[in-house]
């Protein structure tokens, strides 16, 4: 799946890895690159996730004697057990998460302690016992709201920014919207502090719309992946709103080199919040992911339209200027070689989604 220099290895040494939600979309993506890149990996995850278990046949098929434990982060002791006896670590990377907003609104309570108290429990962990680890947060670009106060204008069959160009920056303000927006702001906030007050290195990462590989995407989350899988598989899709809501869109190889580069960039990005996601030059609009799809399949696909969803915003383009100036990152893969990458390999491995979409 990726491609390994060895060079990348940092000078030679092997890092202790934990992966947080290990068995997940981007968990998968990322334990894979680290395994490869022969680094001591360790995997948490509580595989309540539909295609965990699939993810997690996967990664013990890459390395025999995975490092995996079944632990839910919403409980502290195990928690605090796992990181006395399994820690301290090099790199912590928290993908752990409720990732859906209609989810939240369902079941606010689940979201928080997942999202919130999760976090909070993963960071006081690594306080007592693995203090001088660096901790990543995957966080969301939900933390900055509605922002209904940014002129939308439509354009070419798309909504777009009038005036916002190169996306929403960091310091826009941040305006928690739905449970999901607060319960991911809540640990956003929290990771920040973590350095600010105790010392601790971590970062936060403000992730716009990660598609790829072994993503088993749902209506409620995850539509780039969702769109895909029913494309391939000759599922309805339903498109909330009227599909001319855009985001920027980011291939998961670009989302674990941005891990990467953090890492070795992080006394530069340390207390800091970064905005992740494809940026002005990878944006897509949900009716054009269905035209993208129509041409790979050669046909129509059978879609249909639902009311707006709570807190879904017309745009979203994130500015990604303060990640290339601090470390150096920007995606490499563009929008539509993404879109056709994950379609073929939907495709070839349409056995996995067969009993799940």
């Amino acid at each position: 799946m990726f491609y390994i220099n060895l060079k990348e290895i940092y000078n030679g040494v092997s890092m202790k890895v934990l992966i947080t939600g290990g068995a997940g979309f981007i968990g998968c993506n990322a334990a894979e690159r680290y395994i490869k890149k022969k680094n001591e990996v360790l995997l948490i995850d509580n595989l309540s996730r539909k295609g965990s278990s699939k993810n997690l046949s996967y990664l013990k098929n890459l390395q025999q004697n995975l490092d995996f434990y079944q632990i839910d982060i919403r409980n502290r002791e195990p928690v605090e057990k796992f990181f006395k006896t399994r820690g301290p670590f090099d790199l912590i990377l928290h993908l752990a998460a409720q990732v859906a907003v209609t989810t939240s609104v369902e079941d606010p309570r689940d979201d928080f302690e997942v999202n919130a108290i999760g976090t909070f429990n993963i960071l006081e962990a690594m306080r007592e016992y693995s203090p001088n680890a660096f901790f990543i947060n995957a966080s969301t670009n939900k933390v900055y709201g509605g922002m209904t106060d940014i002129e939308v204008v439509e354009e070419g069959g798309r909504y777009q920014y009038k005036d916002l160009k190169s996306g929403i920056p960091e310091k826009r303000l941040l305006d928690f919207h739905s449970p999901y927006g607060c319960s991911k702001g809540a640990a956003d906030q929290y990771t920040i502090d973590y350095s600010r007050i105790y010392g601790l290195k971590t970062v936060s990462l403000r992730q716009s719309c990660i598609y790829g590989y072994r993503q088993f995407g749902v209506e409620d989350q995850g539509w780039v992946a969702w769109f895909t899988i029913a494309a391939v598989l000759g599922r309805p899709i339903t498109i909330y709103g009227d599909g001319k809501q855009v985001r920027d869109v980011l291939f998961v190889e670009d989302l674990i080199r941005c891990y990467d580069r953090a890492y070795e960039k992080r006394d530069a990005v340390n207390g800091k919040a970064y905005n992740i996601g494809g940026g002005p030059a990878n944006q897509m609009s949900l009716l054009e992911l269905i035209g993208y799809l129509e041409k790979l399949t050669g046909k129509k696909l059978s879609y249909s339209f639902d009311q707006w969803r709570p807190g879904d915003q017309p745009v979203f383009v994130c500015d990604i200027e303060k990640a290339k100036k601090d470390f150096g990152w920007q995606p490499k893969v563009d929008v539509k070689t993404g879109v056709e990458t994950l379609f073929h390999w939907v495709k070839e491995n349409k056995e996995l989604f067969e009993d799940f979409a």
